[in-house]
Parts: structure tokens; C-alpha cells; sequence
């Protein structure tokens, strides 16, 4: 599955790509030009029995495949593709498209799949992570100026964070609760991420580690933030990059959680969210549960 207006994607590296794959497998090549595309294609892939689908493309173009074949005896491998490409870093895949090809290859010839589990908010998978609050906020400013993303990469994000943070988000008020099926609670929140893997995402060759302990093979991870002056936020970020996250006052993390429930402060404004990278809108309420052993990964050893 290839999504050619990716950031990596370019056709030499496609065709390259292919014949790599190609050397010990049948690999047919689908292009997707619009969203839902893939895990329409996926889908059906997995109605016919296919061993696996390559997702090569960025982490929206993962979502979708690993959407479709979430719950059947398809494989998912991964190629990156896009700016950032997390989840295909996190599994232990070169950031360069032919070199990861060549792992891939082999992962496939040895058979080396593992089952792991996902998350879902509402009823959609995340392979890595979902933001709410500030987070999505930041990536719908990305999203506004995607045409940038090929070119600026990383820049793009450090400049919409500044622009977000600046005008693009009310800091006066929190924006929403959280509340787990165990009966933890977080009555304000300004910003939420929950992880099915860690880190939560790169800045350039860097890890941004917010949640150490998160893993494909345990239950989420969720971080909150219930003060949002400059150092909270700041000195949260420069933790996290230093890969010693630190629980400083106003950041609320909690460990292995099966489910929780997210509520806009607002409930007719609701709260911006986004799902691996991928804006999704405003909802006044977000179901979010870990669905273990949801997907066969390829998986690098």
C-alpha cells in the first residue's frame, strides 16, 4: 500500500522498494490518493486471504492499514515513508525506505511476526498514540499547511507549536476531563496523550520519551498536563527529549490502563483530537480502551 504524496515517497524509491519485496515474495502494488483509501484496500486485502499488508507511506497511511487488518490473520508491515514515521522507528526500522525494505525482507522471510495490541478511541485504532487538547490542536495547524510538510518536515512542527500555543489555543481554561475504568480522575486537563508505545514521537534522530514504560505488549499509558503555564509545558518537552521524563507538578501519568473516558469541558465546543498524527475534528466525548493482541506485526527482531 503506497501512499505516493507521502514525504519519503518519491517513485525511485517505490520502484526500489518493490523489487525488494519482490525477490521472495508476489507483492502487488496499490497506490491510495484519498483518506480511508487504505483501510478500504486492507480491508479487502484481508477478505482474500493475503499473508500481509505493507504499509509504505506515513504514520495516517499505518492508521488506516492497521484499521483494516485489525482482527484477522493478516499480517501488518510497516515502511516509512512519511516525515516522522514513529511506529516504524519504534519496531526498530531504518528511517530510509530502501534500508528498511531490506529488513522488512527479511522479517517476512523469517517469519517473524509477533501479535500486539492496539488502541482505539471511539472505535478507531491507534497503533502509537492519541492526542487531545493542545497536542491535536498543534497537528490541525500542521494539517492547514500540508502541502509544507515534504519540504520543512520538523520545522513545520516546531513553528505551528509556537503559532498554537501563541494564538491558535485558549490557555486561560482547561479543556477536558479524564477519568479511567478504575476511578482515577483528572477533573482539567489542557492536554492529554494516550501511548500503545513509546516514544511519543522524534525530533529529528532525537526520541521525545513523555511514557517509558509504554509497550505494544502492555495495556496504555496516559499523560495529562493540568497546568499549562510556559515551564509546565517547556520543562515537560525538555524532559522528555532528554529521555528522563520527570513528574513535575501539573503532569498527571498513569500507567497500564485498560480504558478511560475523555470529556470536553464544553461539551457544545468539544475538544480537538487526533489519532497517530492524523487530526480527526472536535467530539464532546472520546471512548478510549487497549484491544490486546489486536494485529500481526512484522516485527525486526
Amino acid at each position: 500500500m503506497v501512499n505516493s504524496f507521502a514525504s519519503s515517497v518519491t517513485p525511485r524509491n517505490t520502484v526500489v522498494v518493490h523489487r525488494r519485496l519482490s525477490r521472495d515474495h508476489d507483492v502487488e502494488v496499490v497506490e491510495t490518493n484519498r483518506r480511508g483509501h487504505a483501510t478500504r484496500f486492507a480491508d479487502d486485502a484481508a477478505r482474500r486471504g493475503l499473508d500481509a499488508v505493507v504499509a509504505f507511506g506515513g504514520d495516517g497511511t499505518l492508521n488506516e492499514v492497521a484499521s483494516g487488518v485489525a482482527g484477522t490473520n493478516t499480517a501488518l508491515g510497516v515502511l516509512p515513508g512519511g516525515s516522522t514515521n514513529v511506529f516504524a522507528r519504534t519496531i526498530g526500522l531504518e528511517n530510509d525506505p530502501v534500508a528498511a525494505a531490506d529488513t522488512l525482507a527479511e522479517a517476512l522471510l523469517e517469519g517473524s511476526i509477533d501479535r500486539v495490541g492496539l488502541g482505539a478511541v471511539n472505535g478507531r485504532h491507534f497503533c502509537f498514540h492519541t492526542g487531545v487538547g493542545f497536542d491535536a490542536a498543534v497537528v490541525a495547524a500542521v494539517e492547514r499547511h500540508a502541502s509544507l510538510k515534504r519540504w520543512l518536515g520538523h520545522p513545520l512542527f516546531i513553528w505551528s507549536s509556537v503559532s498554537t500555543w501563541t494564538r491558535g489555543f485558549d490557555r486561560t481554561k482547561p479543556n477536558h476531563s479524564v477519568v479511567s475504568a478504575d476511578g482515577r480522575s483528572i477533573d482539567g486537563a489542557f492536554l492529554t496523550v494516550l501511548l500503545n508505545s513509546s516514544p511519543y514521537t522524534y525530533l529529528g534522530n532525537r526520541p521525545v520519551d513523555i511514557a517509558p514504560s509504554a509497550a505494544l505488549e502492555r495495556p496504555l499509558s496516559v499523560v495529562s498536563l493540568t497546568r499549562f503555564d510556559l515551564g509546565t509545558l517547556g520543562g515537560t518537552f525538555l524532559d522528555a527529549l532528554r529521555g528522563r521524563p520527570g513528574r513535575r507538578d501539573g503532569v498527571v501519568a498513569w500507567e497500564d490502563v485498560s480504558s478511560v473516558r475523555v470529556e470536553a469541558c464544553d461539551a457544545d465546543a468539544g475538544m480537538p483530537y487526533q489519532v497517530d498524527g492524523d487530526h480527526l475534528g472536535s467530539m464532546p466525548v472520546l471512548e478510549v480502551e487497549h484491544s490486546p493482541e489486536a494485529i500481526r506485526l512484522v516485527r525486526p527482531r
